[in-house]
């Protein structure tokens, strides 16, 4: 039995350079054109992995040895090309990466804009609550001060400060420009008589003795013609509460209250700092009275009206007007009196 032949099927045609029929010697071929390079046998299950390309690492070309030429006698060198291959993933960021809430704080504080709007918003909220505490004091303070003013005249009152910011005031305990206005009722046992107050240079520290002092005091006082009717409607014997009408005489400063059985005459006059007034004329049924027929009714109700001013409020000036009577109360530098001394200024 013939056995097939083993290897590699022989070429039959000779290679270059090399008789038909001369078996090559064993060993690797000889250089030289005759002996051409085998192909390489890829052998089975064998696959070729790409070379990883190392972070860093490049190929450096080869050195050309000294003393060497091309095209020595030595086998031809066979140029292989360099297959290139995808580089690696990049190296891991050992950097812990920033939280997208930081991020976006850090790029929000970055912003021009951002801060600007940030410092308008912070602005417009501080000056809220600056005019809110501002409103918030004048309005315990109006209440404070036109509740002293009413307990003292007996009649409502309005109180009010100046432009200056009360916040400072209220922080150096030092008020300026401080306005009261009373409705107009009354002022104590006078009818129809109003009050405009103005008050300047307080300074408030609590004491045993007082509660601080006043740098100015100035009261305006009005009474109408209609309001000194009902007041000494009841009061003057003779006329009793038949008072019909009360003519004011600006030029002569008096005032003449008429009744059906007679007439009274009465100047009123600022008398050792009280309001005074005084009886010029009394006449009934055709004849002249005594003054003292109506004079100590009027004392008595202006000794009433006067008594117990605090911070020794005293009458300045008066005078008749063409719709009744104005008179002036002031002070200077004064003390204010604590709740021990005058309950009317217990909150103050």
């Amino acid at each position: 039995m013939t056995l097939p032949p083993q290897g590699p099927p022989q070429d039959p045609t000779p290679p270059q350079g090399r008789p038909l029929g001369q078996t090559p010697p064993p060993g690797p071929p000889p250089p030289g054109p005759g002996y051409p390079e085998q192909p390489t046998q890829q052998f089975p299950g064998y696959s070729q992995q790409p070379t990883q390309q190392f972070p860093g690492y490049s190929d450096q070309p080869t050195q050309q040895m000294p003393g060497y030429a091309p095209g020595h006698a030595d086998q031809a060198t066979r140029q292989i090309p360099r297959q290139s291959f995808p580089a690696g993933p990049p190296p891991a960021d050992v950097t812990a990466p920033e939280s997208e809430e930081y991020g976006r704080d850090r790029g929000f504080f970055r912003d021009p804009l951002s801060i600007g709007l940030s410092l308008v918003i912070v602005l417009a909220l501080a000056a809220a609550a600056l005019l809110g505490g501002e409103f918030y004091a004048r309005r315990t303070a109006d209440s404070i001060v036109a509740g002293a003013v009413s307990c003292v005249v007996q009649d409502s009152a309005k109180a009010s400060f100046g432009i200056r910011p009360f916040l400072l005031q209220h922080f150096t305990h030092s008020y300026r420009d401080m306005r009261v206005e009373t409705a107009g009722n009354q002022i104590r046992e006078a009818k129809g008589m109003k009050l405009q107050l103005r008050l300047d240079d307080v300074r408030m520290h609590q004491t045993a003795e007082s509660a601080g002092t006043l740098g100015s005091l100035d009261a305006d006082i009005t009474w109408s013609a209609e309001g000194i009717k009902q007041t000494v409607s009841g009061m003057i014997p003779l006329i009793g509460a038949l008072v019909s009408d009360v003519t004011p005489n600006p030029s002569a400063g008096t005032l003449k209250v008429e009744g059906p059985l007679g007439t009274v005459t009465i100047l009123p006059q600022v008398d050792n700092g009280n309001l005074a007034l005084q009886v010029v004329q009394v006449t009934g049924f055709g004849f002249t009275l005594p003054r003292e027929t109506a004079q100590p009714a009027l004392d008595a109700f202006t000794g009433q009206l006067t008594k117990n001013l605090p911070m020794g409020i005293h009458a300045d000036s008066v005078e008749v007007t063409d719709s009744g009577v104005a008179a002036r109360f002031v002070t200077r530098n004064a003390t204010i009196p604590n709740a021990q001394q005058d309950p009317c200024f217990a909150g103050v």
